[in-house]
Parts: C-alpha cells; sequence; structure tokens
C-alpha cells in the first residue's frame, strides 16, 4: 500500500509540474479523476468520464451503414461512417476494439464508443471502418488476424462505392485489437491483399512479444497454453522485418506492461527494415481514456496519427 501511495504522490507531483502539462488540453479536474483511477483497465468508469464529452445520435453529416457483412462467423460484422455528401476518394481509417481477446465489441448499447473513432476519422477527411471479429476461447489464434485479412479484403474491393480509396487503407486497433493488427501485418502469410493491402498500420497500446513475461488467462485462452508456441505467435520480429509505415503509442498510465512492450517495439523497430518508426507516449492517458478522448478536445493522439498518415512515418 505504502508503494501505491508513493506512486499517486509522484504522479500529483508530475501533474503540478509544467512539464506534464504542457500542452495541456485536458481538464485539470478531469486528468486527477483519471490518477485517481490508476494504472488500471477500467471501461465502465472511464467511461463515464469521456462520454459527456461525445456526441450523441443522430450525428449532424454523417452516414452510418450499420452490421454490414464481411465473413459468415455471427461476429463478422463492420460499420461504415462516410459523410451524407460525397466529397471524392476518401483514405479509409479501419478501427479494431479491444476486449483482452475474450469480448469486446464494435459499438455497446447506449454508448457513444467506438463511434467517437468513426465521427472523429470522416470529420478529418476519412471513410471509418469499425469492425468487430471472433472470440476466444472459440476462436483462438491466429483468428483475429485472419478476420483482419477478411475486413481488409473487403474495404478492398467494396469501399471505393462508398466513397473510400482503396489504394489509402489504414488499420488501427488499441490494446487486444492492437496486438491482431500487429499480428496480421507481421504474418503476411495470412493476408488475402497483395503486400497486405495497408498504407500503414497504428498500434495503440498492444503487446508484441509474448515471451517476456507470464500470459494472462485471457491471453492464454486465445494464444494457447504451450509456451513453445510465444515465440512464432509474437509479432514482434514480423513488425521489424516489414516494410509497412508504422506507428506505435501508449499512455502514460497504462498498465506496466504494455509500457514496457511499447518501448520494447519503439527500440526494436529502429533496428528494423523501416527504421525508427513514429512511437507515441500519450501523456496524463489511461488504457481506456487513450481512445475514449478521440473526438474531443484533447487530439494529441490524433494529431500525431494526422502526421503519421501525412507523412507515411
Amino acid at each position: 500500500m505504502g508503494g501505491l501511495k508513493w506512486w499517486i504522490a509522484a504522479m500529483a507531483a508530475l501533474l503540478a509540474s509544467n512539464a506534464w502539462a504542457q500542452p495541456a488540453p485536458m481538464p485539470e479536474d478531469l486528468a486527477w479523476k483519471l490518477l485517481d483511477l490508476g494504472r488500471v483497465i477500467d471501461p465502465p468508469k472511464t467511461a463515464a468520464l469521456y462520454a459527456p464529452m461525445q456526441q450523441k445520435e443522430p450525428y449532424a453529416g454523417v452516414k452510418a451503414e450499420r452490421d454490414v457483412k464481411y465473413g459468415a462467423a455471427e461476429r463478422h460484422l463492420l460499420d461504415v461512417f462516410t459523410p451524407e455528401t460525397n466529397s471524392g476518394a476518401r483514405p479509409v481509417l479501419i478501427y479494431v476494439h479491444g476486449g483482452a481477446f475474450v469480448g469486446g465489441n464494435k459499438r455497446l448499447p447506449n454508448s457513444p464508443f467506438y463511434d467517437n473513432i468513426m465521427l472523429w476519422a470522416v470529420n478529418n477527411g476519412f471513410v471509418g471502418v469499425n469492425t468487430t471479429y471472433r472470440l476466444a476461447p472459440a476462436s483462438p489464434w491466429p483468428a483475429g488476424a485472419e478476420d483482419l485479412a477478411s475486413v481488409v479484403q473487403w474495404v478492398a474491393e467494396k469501399i471505393a462505392e462508398r466513397g473510400g480509396d482503396p489504394a489509402h487503407i489504414y488499420l488501427m486497433g488499441q490494446s487486444a485489437g492492437a496486438v491482431h493488427v500487429a499480428s496480421y501485418v507481421s504474418h503476411p502469410e495470412l493476408h488475402r491483399v497483395k503486400g497486405g493491402g495497408l498504407a500503414g498500420a497504428i498500434m495503440v497500446s498492444g503487446l508484441y512479444d509474448l515471451t517476456g513475461s507470464p500470459l494472462g488467462d485471457p491471453e492464454i485462452a486465445y494464444f494457447g497454453s504451450d509456451p513453445a508456441r510465444y515465440a512464432e505467435r509474437s509479432s514482434l520480429k514480423g513488425l521489424v522485418e516489414s516494410k509497412m509505415p508504422l506507428m506505435f503509442s501508449a499512455a502514460e498510465l497504462d498498465p506496466p506492461r504494455f509500457i514496457e512492450q511499447f518501448e520494447l517495439m519503439k527500440q526494436a523497430a529502429c533496428k528494423g527494415a523501416n527504421g525508427c518508426a513514429r512511437a507515441y507516449m500519450l501523456p496524463q492517458h489511461s488504457h481506456m481514456s487513450e481512445v475514449y478522448a478521440i473526438n474531443t478536445a484533447d487530439t494529441r493522439l490524433t494529431d500525431e496519427i494526422l502526421e503519421f498518415v501525412k507523412t507515411g512515418k
């Protein structure tokens, strides 16, 4: 308990310092509430902080095409968000939700998440695609990456008729979704579109090396219980070898393992085919707030994403 008190005191000192508060798009009371929650993954409490900041349906100027089938499984569904008026071919942002491999969805009832990411995408010149996928333990590794291969194939074939540019598809995932994105990029044998079909991939608070520390029950449910298979099922080596533009981020209040994996990936990428990838540690945020804040006044993460799309690195 003493260690926890020390950590809260240290974080409070950082919060009070000008260095941590700049830039400061996050209200101070919200920063304190996230700090009080600490380095935990708590979707309900975090959602309660951010839901009042988000838009509610109907969304002005945006058309949402819901529950489009991209495959045969029950969870092979995606939503497509486009502007109501055609504005020519737009780049495409595919978003992949988290949920510890055994839960989660692209949209929960009476929740603005993850429509918020789709609204941000449309407002910033993209066509947004919000997808879900099969879950463990019924669908273990590599089901998530296989499902993303089907999503990318669907987008490559169908998005032009919805105003999207199939030559500029970006795949973004958070938490377990980031792991599935990483697995897709790093295992080209799973691709159904030549070269992977992506202009870039964005991984937010993911895990890339399964051999570094013991896996938890949800990870074992997806990756299996045999440690001898973890190296080949990790994405680190394949990401380093990939020539695809990559972006990695984590949150300052992420649980320690996610920060360790971020630093590991950041350092490893610098030795890879493309050189150092864009890597961003998001100040003040937690594991869930980093994506619940998208489409609010806090644009720090999305500014990095836009720069990545603009520059390709």
